[in-house]
C-alpha cells in the first residue's frame, strides 16, 4: 500500500509538466553567454526531451529602468520677473516673520497684513515652482494672463496691506521691540509692493505681446 501510495504521489507531482508521464528524468540547466537566457532540458529515459527557455526578468528589468527627473527652467532666475519673484518670496518671508514674532494680536489690524502676506508669500512660492517646471510643458494653459491676474491682485492686496501697517505702528512704544519689528515689517512690505508692481508690469508686456501675435 505504501509503495502504491508513493507512485501516485509521484505521477501526481510529474503530471505538471508538460509531455511527460515516466518517473525518471533529468533536468539539465544551460546557459546562453550571448543572450543571458536559460535554457531548461528535461530528458527522460525511453521518452521525447522536453526543452523550454526561461528569460531571466531581474537583468532585463535592471536594463530598462530608467530614473526620471523632473525638468526645469534654469533661465527663468536669471530674468527680471525672476529676481522680482525670488525678492517677493524673500522680502514677503520678512514681513510675517517680524510680525509673527511680536504681540501682534493686541493690534486686529495685523491679524490682516499677516493674512496677506502669509497667502501671497505661499502662492508666490507655487507659482515660482510652476514657472520653473511646468509653465512650458504645458502651454494649453494660458499662463500670462493668470500671472498678471495674480501679480495685478497681489500689488493691490500688498499695498492695502502696507497702509494698514503703517497706520498701526502708532499703537506701539517707540523704540521697544514690537514698534521696531513693525517698522521693519512695514518697510518690507513696500518692497514686496514694489516687486508685485515690477512683476504685474512685465506681466502685462508678455500678455499684450501674446494679444498682438494671435
Amino acid at each position: 500500500m505504501k509503495k502504491s501510495d508513493s507512485g501516485k504521489r509521484r505521477n501526481f507531482h510529474l503530471s505538471h509538466l508538460p509531455l511527460i508521464s515516466l518517473v525518471r528524468c533529468g533536468i539539465v540547466l544551460l546557459k546562453e553567454p550571448n543572450t543571458g537566457n536559460i535554457s531548461i532540458e528535461v530528458k527522460m529515459e525511453g521518452a521525447v526531451t522536453q526543452t523550454g527557455t526561461v528569460t531571466p526578468t531581474s537583468s532585463r528589468n535592471s536594463e530598462d529602468f530608467t530614473t526620471s527627473t523632473l525638468a526645469y527652467d534654469r533661465t527663468f532666475i536669471h530674468t527680471a520677473p525672476g529676481i522680482l519673484v525670488l525678492a517677493e518670496i524673500v522680502f514677503g518671508l520678512m514681513v510675517w516673520t517680524l510680525i509673527g514674532g511680536t504681540e501682534y494680536f493686541r493690534v486686529p489690524a495685523f491679524g490682516w497684513v499677516l493674512f496677506v502676506a502669509i497667502l501671497y508669500w505661499v502662492l508666490t512660492l507655487i507659482f515660482l515652482i510652476l514657472y520653473l517646471t511646468v509653465v512650458k510643458r504645458i502651454p494649453r494653459v494660458p499662463w500670462k494672463t493668470v500671472g498678471l491676474c495674480f501679480n495685478g491682485s497681489a500689488t493691490v492686496m500688498y499695498a492695502v496691506a502696507t497702509a494698514v501697517d503703517a497706520a498701526s505702528i502708532s499703537k506701539g512704544v517707540r523704540g521697544r521691540y514690537n514698534y521696531n519689528c513693525w517698522t521693519a515689517s512695514t518697510i518690507f512690505a513696500l518692497l514686496v509692493t514694489l516687486c508685485y508692481a515690477g512683476s504685474t508690469y512685465f506681466s502685462f508686456k508678455s500678455w499684450r505681446l501674446r494679444e498682438e501675435e494671435q
